[in-house]
């Protein structure tokens, strides 16, 4: 063989795994979501398809070179520990975990698997980052509530139902265990005396609803947390059983029934919760990603509700909503 042709078919010989190489899929990528809601709620529904939406912004498309494993809780926290040992067993690249309760259950399970929360209350305070702009360790994410919002739901609950002279903060002390931060902020403004109704299962959220509502010109402050949610249709019930004016910070709450709700837009922080994944499985660390704040807020108003409590939406408090249901 002459010494060209040779050379000629080395050249062609080193291409080859080259171009094998480059005919070869991309690595699946296995992320892990933990919903703290059921399955079918409409919540849940939203935050999966805003998580997904985003996810396809940045490239990852599903079942070609992503997998999302989603397991749901419906509020059971049982439920939160079996799906976060399964998590351990699946092994994925990245955890995403939806609420406080949520992420503690995965924190217990595993110290390895890097993770990713959205809509979790306090992360320093309740030992999950060590601070907000250096989280260290495997955990980041981003938060949902911020404690002077608390002092807002109580200023907006009188400016709608100005009759109000003393509000109850009802809460599940294992999901709300900062609940003294929040009954603090309720203690600042003086436009109504607060309270605090710990609840635990249906038939406390009956009987505390009951108990409070005896005495007149109560207001109920619902906070916003996955019991909470989980039971959201019984707590709009007795609340209008017994003509409460309500407030929630979930506007699932107000699309069902409730009478107004303030707080963070719950699938933004969701769907930018998805760019942590991103730069994760490209090998960013979770300890080099600070912990953010939510960006969008939205006032969501019930017409009908307030009309079936003899209230008159002030028109000023009308012009602020981002959406009013008649």
């Amino acid at each position: 063989m002459k010494r060209r042709e040779f050379i000629a078919g080395l050249g062609g010989a080193a291409a080859w795994p080259l171009v094998a190489r480059a005919q070869q899929p991309e690595r699946m990528r296995r992320v892990f979501f933990l919903h703290a809601l059921a399955a079918n709620d409409p919540e849940t529904q939203g935050r999966i398809l805003a998580f997904q939406q985003a996810l396809e912004a940045l490239a990852w498309i599903e079942n070609r070179n992503i997998q999302i494993e989603h397991r749901f809780a419906a509020g059971n926290f049982d439920l939160m520990r079996a799906h976060s040992a399964e998590l351990v067993a699946l092994a994925p690249d990245v955890a995403v975990a939806s609420s406080s309760s949520v992420i503690r259950a995965i924190r217990q399970a595993t110290a390895n698997i890097p993770i990713v929360f959205n809509l979790v209350n306090d992360p320093v305070g309740q030992g999950f980052v060590a601070g907000l702009a250096h989280p260290g360790g495997n955990i980041t994410g981003f938060t949902f509530m911020d404690p002077p919002i608390v002092g807002k739901w109580q200023e907006m609950l009188k400016e709608i139902a100005p009759s109000i002279r003393r509000t109850t903060l009802m809460f599940n002390p294992y999901t709300v265990p900062y609940y003294p931060k929040w009954l603090h902020e309720l203690a600042v403004p003086a436009t109504a005396k607060p309270s605090e109704m710990p609840v635990h299962d249906e038939v406390e959220i009956e009987a505390a609803t009951k108990a409070f509502a005896r005495e007149p010109g109560g207001g109920l402050i619902v906070a916003g947390d996955p019991f909470t949610n989980a039971h959201r249709r019984l707590i709009m019930k007795v609340a209008e059983q017994h003509r409460l004016p309500a407030i929630y910070n979930f506007r699932q709450f107000v699309i069902e029934g409730g009478l107004i709700s303030y707080g963070p837009d719950s699938f933004d922080v969701v769907r930018r919760s998805a760019s942590y994944v991103d730069r994760i499985l490209k090998g960013t660390s979770p300890a080099d990603l600070p912990v953010q704040a939510p960006t969008k807020y939205e006032l969501v108003i019930n017409l009908h509700a307030a009309k079936a409590l003899g209230l008159d939406v002030p028109q000023m408090l009308l012009v602020r909503a981002d959406e009013v249901i008649e």
